[in-house]
């Protein structure tokens, strides 16, 4: 499709959530991009402008519905494409760059002045959590609060992060749906897993607040979700080890995988890059790999 005078496109960037144990509050935006394409149509429900689109129906829906209760306006018809980078059901926030796309796309066309909070908000509510959709919309290293007792969006605080610090991707060809992978989560936890998760949640967060990037060396620890989550990715737990041993300052499962990560400087990127790969090679699964930097403008609204 070539664009209409009046579509509007939507760049998103993908993200990287809970940051080690940062669960669904930590997010980190990365220079790895989906486009939205949104264009006005008639009738009242988002079609898809290539079979591979339709995959995003329900979640383009979804948005579009948010969009309408927000808008206070009936559900707008449109067709939508999405193009770009960021892989499906990889833990690196695929989904987010749908919905913010079309919620964006939607406000923009009909002029609804929604601001980026309150996108995120509406992404949220879509999502059921705040951590990619505060990066992906917002930008940068975000932490993102909700309500205690509904859940919903309260807030997100946004720190830069300079383009020295290296965000080393490897994705393994595992495609893990977050909605499924919380089936896997414990319906409680030990007083202490929490406490220690607490503890490190708090230091990455001053980390990334403060700047000092090397004093995030072994502070990615989590008891939360990685326990149970990473032995559904074959060669993940030794691949994050060895990208730490290559010189890498922490790394963590991105989301709820199959991608792992690990944050490192720039100049020690490529060894820690070759580290992780070799070890989900010995493993069996080969890799697909990305140095990335994170990404501060968030998303952006084009035509």
């Amino acid at each position: 499709m070539t664009p209409g005078k009046d579509s509007v496109v939507v760049r998103v960037p993908a993200s990287t959530s809970n940051c080690g144990a940062g669960f669904d509050t930590l997010g980190l935006a990365l220079e790895l991009y989906n486009r939205i394409t949104v264009t006005p149509a008639p009738g009242a429900l988002p079609v898809p402008e290539r079979p591979s689109d339709a995959r995003a129906q329900g979640m383009v829906a979804e948005a579009a519905a948010a969009f309408a209760r927000a808008a206070g306006r009936p559900a707008p018809g449109f067709r939508y494409r999405i193009d770009g980078d960021v892989p499906v059901a990889r833990g690196l926030g695929s989904s987010v760059t749908v919905v913010a796309g079309v919620v964006a796309g939607l406000n923009a066309i009909h002029g609804a002045s929604l601001t980026p909070r309150q996108v995120v908000g509406l992404v949220s509510s879509v999502e059921g959590h705040p951590d990619n959709a505060g990066a992906g919309v917002l930008g940068g290293f975000c932490v993102s609060r909700s309500d205690p007792g509904t859940g919903a969006y309260v807030d997100s605080q946004r720190f830069e992060v300079p383009p020295d610090v290296a965000f080393v991707v490897v994705s393994p060809p595992v495609e893990l749906v977050t909605k499924e992978s919380r089936g896997a989560l414990p319906p409680s936890l030990p007083f202490f897993d929490a406490v220690r998760s607490i503890n490190s949640a708090a230091y990455v967060v001053a980390a990334f607040a403060s700047g000092d990037f090397a004093s995030l060396r072994h502070a990615g620890g989590d008891f939360v979700h990685e326990p149970y989550r990473l032995p559904s990715v074959p060669g993940g737990r030794e691949a994050i080890a060895s990208g730490v041993a290559a010189g890498a300052w922490t790394g963590w499962l991105s989301g709820s995988g199959s991608s792992v990560l690990c944050v490192c400087e720039r100049a020690r990127a490529e060894p820690v890059f070759e580290a992780m790969k070799a070890a989900f090679a010995r493993a069996s699964m080969p890799g697909e790999g990305r140095i990335l930097r994170a990404d501060n403008r968030g998303l952006t609204v084009g035509s």
